[in-house]
């Protein structure tokens, strides 16, 4: 399992990898809300007043998580590129189509 974190994490460098490459491109896409559903289990290390990690479940996994110690979310992620002086402003991507991309 990786936490929710990591997951963000490497959906923001794709999407950063997405707008180098589509830097020179004539056509570019404006990106609009990223929808990212997964199945989670929480986690509460140590005590009551320890740090609660989110964990994604990958489909298939360990049988020791049951239906009721995961739970279901959907997070709607709004990209905003952020320039050095702070202007923000849409985010536009480029890239390849991978294989079994639609």
């Amino acid at each position: 399992m990786i936490e929710l974190s990591e997951l963000i994490r490497e959906l923001r460098q794709e999407l950063n990898s997405a707008m180098t490459d589509g830097r020179d491109e004539a056509v570019r896409f404006e990106l609009g809300p990223v929808e990212v559903e997964a199945t989670v289990a929480v986690d509460r290390a140590g005590s009551a007043n320890g740090k609660v990690r989110f964990w994604v479940v990958e489909a298939g996994a360990d049988a020791s998580y049951t239906h009721a110690q995961t739970q279901r979310i959907t997070l709607t992620l709004q990209p905003v590129l952020v320039a050095p002086d702070a202007a923000r402003g849409p985010v536009l991507i480029a890239r390849d189509e991978a294989d079994g991309e639609r």
